[in-house]
């Protein structure tokens, strides 16, 4: 055995645990050391034994095991998945199993119920006393009293990019595990490190974490699993997976230090999911020894059923929470997900005629800001996904004009804050709040004028479909679907960046327009599966060649041309065995 097998050996036995109930599994062949040796060994010191977390698993029956690390992130397997971590993320989930089983299923009864008797969501009568009653959330520490710009689909396995946003001027950087980050076991262990390395003040290049902008940690939704763990024979829940490890290694220096724990919640569609989250924030905080209500978390109300239970969704967090976020395009695809069947509901071309200016969009952001204020929690806009020109290209100015002409309207709506990628559009959205929003938040704007109905939020847009709408959408869906096949959550496209969320109101849109035989307003064509895999071949000779392209392609056709909507296209490519086989690369 060579040194360096030898020295990889003692990495992985240094962190083995012992006996049938917490193991890590044997790695797939091309993993294993020429003497076959790693995934063989069993560890001699036997550390877990006597550890607290440890036992509590072992009394409480609970069987853990942990796949070995990829090439190269030895280091950083051993950092995060110690035995008392590994062992305190499976007691977590394990915990919630059943909870979260019963609200993945309830999810799925619901959109049965309304799509066999037809009806539209409301605002529940069971829970009108919430709604009218005055109450307010726990007040956020002196760190979170000013919203106004985080950065947004910051990927810390992007190491660069994750540098990029500890050293700028930002309030908050967005560090994602969802939207903007394809979650294969190498980027989850290397953004995870990456987190671990900031709070720890050892990420080289980095500021202080207390000097840094808030960490504003978004975990998977509930939609996508951890392959690489299974808890009880079962793979276990992203989000829990990613919670679990960033609080055991990183809370009680983001306390010590005025910076944390803060997160970011997505893709929540009702305050009963709110409410599972409470507790598992309550029972982490009671496991971890931290004071209850020290997490704080903003909930995006991504989701159609989610605008109709919003003072539900704070009351629910009330003691943990940062208040509500919009999300455009994740918010527009909910429509298709839940209404995609009903001619009613077709969405006309996003690029032509669905922006925040359209009547379901702003009522939406509009309720988002009064429920906030009312209960004394932020409300925080979209993302700004436009890039500034590189390289000294003209064209910068413009997109500042776009990017301030935008956020100005969410400014005088009342917003206290949003979201851009480019780190160059930071100033210029802090000098729009210095002129027209002095302060560290706008709370005392209670928007008494804001009348919403069920009907405001239900109001479709008008407007038809245009071949370049068509195209645009099937090109950023391929281009995505090729990003996760590489192991990427994002790419730039046209002057923006697009991501899953991007992707997801793409994808929906074909797949709509094809259900409902759409025609397109320039030509008066019908949209059929004759056209979309025609644009598709189309759309592959116009993108740059690489090695996944033909594979995202076919996988694109296969979603938008499926009988029954995917619910998500990232739960949908994170089962997909072209995914899967290369995520353990």
């Amino acid at each position: 055995m060579t040194e360096q097998q030898k020295r990889r050996l003692q990495v992985l036995q240094k962190h083995l645990c012992s006996g049938p109930k917490l193991r890590l599994r044997p790695t797939r062949p091309e993993h294993v050391d020429s003497e076959g040796q790693v995934c063989m060994a069993e560890t001699a010191a036997k550390l877990a034994q006597g550890t607290k977390f440890q036992e509590q698993v072992k009394e409480r029956g609970i069987s853990a095991e942990v796949q070995p690390p990829p090439r190269g992130l030895e280091q950083a397997h051993s950092t995060l998945l110690t035995p008392e971590a590994v062992a305190f993320v499976a007691r977590l989930c394990a915990e919630f199993d059943r909870d979260v089983d019963q609200m993945l299923r309830a999810r799925v009864l619901r959109k049965i119920q309304m799509d066999q008797s037809g009806e539209l969501p409301d605002f529940p009568e069971k829970t009108r006393r919430i709604r009218e009653s005055e109450w307010k959330v726990h007040p956020v520490p002196r760190r979170l009293q000013n919203r106004h710009v985080d950065l947004g689909d910051v990927s810390p396995a992007n190491t660069q990019h994750f540098l990029q946003a500890l050293n700028s001027k930002a309030e908050g950087i967005q560090t994602d595990f969802d939207d903007g980050h394809c979650p294969t076991w190498t980027t989850q262990l290397k953004g995870l490190y990456n987190v671990y390395l900031a709070v720890h003040n050892k990420l080289p290049g980095a500021p202080s974490i207390g000097n840094a902008p808030v960490l504003m940690l978004r975990p998977r939704a509930w939609n996508i699993v951890e392959h690489n763990m299974l808890v009880n024979g079962k793979e276990v829940p992203g989000p829990l997976f990613d919670f679990g490890l960033l609080m055991f290694h990183n809370a009680h220096l983001l306390i010590d230090r005025d910076s944390g724990p803060f997160f970011y919640l997505s893709k929540l569609e009702g305050a009963s999911e709110a409410r599972l989250w409470n507790k598992v924030f309550i029972w982490t905080q009671d496991k971890l020894d931290i004071r209850i209500g020290t997490v704080k978390a903003c909930v995006l109300i991504e989701n159609i059923l989610a605008s109709f239970e919003m003072h539900e969704i704070l009351y629910e967090l009330r003691d943990h929470s940062l208040g509500l976020n919009c999300g455009m395009w994740d918010y527009s695809a909910s429509f298709v997900n839940k209404f995609g069947h009903r001619p009613d509901f077709v969405l006309p071309d996003r690029s032509k005629y669905v922006s925040m200016e359209r009547h379901f969009l702003k009522s939406y952001m509009d309720l988002v800001i009064q429920t906030c204020h009312r209960r004394g929690a932020h409300a925080t806009g979209g993302m700004s996904a436009l890039l500034l020109p590189q390289g000294g290209q003209a064209g910068g100015k413009d997109v500042v004009e776009r990017v301030c002409s935008d956020k100005l309207r969410e400014i005088k709506s009342g917003a206290d804050g949003f979201m851009v990628y480019d780190v160059g559009l930071i100033r210029p959205m802090h000098l729009l709040y210095d002129k027209f929003a002095p302060g560290a938040n706008q709370l005392h704007v209670q928007r008494a004028d804001v009348r919403v109905q069920s009907r405001d939020l239900l109001q479709m847009p008008t407007g038809g479909v245009t071949l370049n709408g068509l195209k645009h959408n099937i090109a950023v869906g391929i281009q995505f679907i090729n990003a996760w096949l590489s192991g990427k959550g994002h790419f730039f496209f046209k002057g923006c960046v697009e991501d899953s969320a991007t992707a997801e109101i793409s994808r929906s849109q074909v797949w709509q327009w094809v259900r409902h035989s759409a025609r397109l307003e320039d030509s008066g064509e019908t949209i059929t599966r004759v056209m979309v895999e025609e644009l598709v071949q189309q759309t592959l000779r116009d993108l740059p060649t690489t090695p996944r392209m033909d594979a995202a392609a076919g996988i694109f056709l296969e979603i938008v041309l499926k009988r029954d909507f995917p619910e998500f296209i990232t739960t949908y490519l994170n089962l997909e065995h072209a995914f899967l086989r290369g995520k353990l690369l």
